[in-house]
């Protein structure tokens, strides 16, 4: 199973294992330099000449072995890390096609720690203990099949210890496989408590939670100790009992072979050399032994990676399309999360080249209808559920893109017609060019410092010690939060696709940056088709569309000056809005309405 696993690099794989043999092999040819010296002196016939034979022996012997130790060792290591390699780069390019489902609060830890420490695992155990395991076998079995040519019953013996030997070690194969889920499992809930206590750090000190949030920490801390330290504990029993095994039919084929030579039925060259095997045949077997629990944990750690790497992805059946215009329809989509329903039966039209503003209460679904756009999420029939990832429901219905359903488009494609603008913007810890290419890789220093002006940027980027080259830190955390705003709007000017969403873009932003930032959006959506989900007026009120939503449902829809003269939620909603805007300090200590 691990070789199939391995992928491209099963054949290097195979080739370290020849190597492997080849080695053993070369290091099996001292024990011919051995017998040279043993026949020599029983016969009592030392010369000059087997001197020289003997250390003609061991140095084949020794070069040999060394030569396959640094072929075998190459190998088994390009292999190895290779493997890891294009296992953590997979994972990556497959969490690009996952629903959205996927990251959940849930499933984080989990795929955090199959690309880290569970790869780490297979980085650290793979390279030693497959090599170690089947090379101790293969030696082992191969020795005792040698001395089977000089004496049966001796090597009848050596086979004998092998099958006990290796049915200990099923029941230790056995009990690891028992445990070692637990450990991977209290591995993965570490890493979510890391995850949590350094994301929520700003609300443990904010509310003195250190204690609490330290408690639950050290809880998974010491649970995963516990689970490592059981699998150790448990594991020694077994060692020992394989290690006596092993013992047991050293001391039988020493105490046959003399018992042999004494009845006459075998010589003393062979009771000589029956004697030495006793002590080298079962030499790699048991270094070998130690590692073989450690086998378990490596299928475990297969399972966890084989689980994110045959998720389904969400353009499986999806094809390159060419549109013939980009109008977005949905027909009767109905979509939930778990039991719960976001979106009810909605049907909508947006022309290519129109602005339509999607309004409504917090929690109406919103920025849902949006991601079902961009197909963030999916409104397939199916049901996804997962033991590591949760779950989510599809829903029912059918989105189009230039009248094709969206899930007849590969992802790329798909993704291709849109650029979005998010209430909370995530930036890479990384330079400020390479935040804004983002949206186009291949893009030159020029095209970055023409979309940086135009998203009002370029400015604050040059004051900057850096300038362009300035690291910005994990989610821009450097940078103010308009200042992030307006490198994300750059980003999608740069990508230049020719759907826009803006899903409350200039919500959090402060009076002093509202105006740059709002001359960076008509710049970004200049002879585009936008969407955008808003709570000013003065952002939906010249939309070509606006629908209202409530509770999943569209309640209301039109243009601003006919939803205006009828009763309902945008009516209020823009009353609220005029009250809101009207607020103002009227003077020292009083507070009046005017502006």
């Amino acid at each position: 199973r691990f070789f199939a696993f391995a992928g491209k690099q099963k054949k290097t794989w195979y080739k370290g294992m020849g190597y492997e043999l080849l080695r053993s092999i070369f290091e099996a040819i001292q024990f011919i330099a051995l017998l040279v010296v043993l026949r020599a002196l029983v016969e009592q016939n030392v010369t000059g000449e087997t001197a020289l034979a003997a250390l003609g022996v061991m140095l084949v012997s020794v070069t040999g072995a060394a030569v396959f130790w640094y072929l075998a060792h190459n190998s088994e290591g390009q292999a190895n890390y290779h493997m890891c390699e294009e296992k953590r780069i997979r994972i990556g390019e497959r969490m690009k096609y996952m629903p959205m489902g996927y990251f959940n609060s849930q499933s984080l830890g989990s795929l955090t720690a199959a690309a880290t420490s569970t790869m780490e695992d297979l980085e650290s155990m793979s390279f030693a203990v497959i090599a170690r395991t089947m090379v101790g076998i293969i030696r082992t079995v191969v020795f005792s099949i040698a001395i089977l040519f000089f004496d049966w019953r001796i090597g009848l013996i050596f086979l004998l210890g092998v099958l006990l030997f290796l049915f200990v070690n099923s029941q230790l194969l056995k009990k690891s496989r028992q445990l070692s889920p637990g450990r991977l499992q209290a591995q993965t809930k570490l890493v979510d408590s890391v995850l949590e206590y350094i994301q929520g750090m700003s609300v443990v000190r904010a509310f003195h939670g250190d204690k609490a949030a330290n408690q639950t920490l050290n809880k998974t801390i010491e649970e995963t100790e516990y689970q490592n330290f059981k699998l150790e504990r448990k594991r020694i029993p077994y060692n020992v009992l394989e290690q006596i095994v092993l013992r047991i039919a050293a001391v039988a084929a020493v105490l046959l072979s003399i018992w042999l030579y004494l009845s006459g039925a075998m010589t003393l060259f062979t009771c000589l050399m029956m004697a030495i095997s006793a002590f080298l045949v079962y030499s790699e077997l048991e270094s070998a032994g130690e590692m073989f629990f450690m086998l378990p944990m490596i299928d475990a750690s297969i399972d966890r990676v084989e689980q994110i790497d045959h998720a389904p992805r969400m353009d499986e059946q999806g094809t390159k399309q060419e549109t013939k215009n980009r109008d977005i329809t949905f027909e009767h989509v109905s979509f939930s999360y778990g039991e719960r329903e976001i979106i009810h039966d909605v049907s909508f039209s947006i022309p290519e080249g129109t602005t339509t503003a999607i309004v409504g209460p917090s929690g109406s679904g919103k920025t849902t209808l949006t991601s079902l756009m961009a197909r963030f999420w999916d409104v397939g029939s199916g049901i996804y559920c997962s033991a590591w990832f949760g779950s989510y429901s599809g829903g029912s219905g059918t989105v189009k893109l230039g009248g094709t359903d969206i899930r007849e488009y590969q992802l790329d494609s798909l993704m291709a017609n849109f650029s979005m603008v998010f209430q909370t913007v995530y930036l890479f810890n990384d330079t400020i060019e390479n935040n804004i290419k983002f949206g186009k890789p291949g893009a030159t220093h020029e095209e970055v410092v023409a979309v940086a002006k135009a998203a009002r940027c370029h400015d604050f980027i040059s004051a900057l010690p850096d300038g362009y080259d300035t690291v910005i830190g994990e989610g821009g955390a450097t940078i103010s939060g308009g200042e992030r705003q307006r490198l994300s709007i750059a980003r999608a000017m740069l990508k230049d696709s020719p759907i826009i969403i803006l899903d409350e873009a200039t919500a959090n932003v402060d009076p002093e940056n509202e105006a740059e930032l709002q001359e960076a959006i008509e710049a970004l959506t200049h002879n585009k088709t936008i969407i955008m989900i808003a709570h000013r007026l003065k952002t939906v009120q010249h939309a070509d569309q606006i629908l209202v939503l409530e509770a999943g449902r569209i309640i209301q829809r039109g243009r601003h000056e006919d939803l205006i003269k009828q009763d309902g939620i945008y009516a209020d909603f823009v009353q609220s809005r005029k009250k809101a805007e009207s607020w103002s300090i009227a003077g020292e200590g009083a507070l009046g309405v005017g502006v």
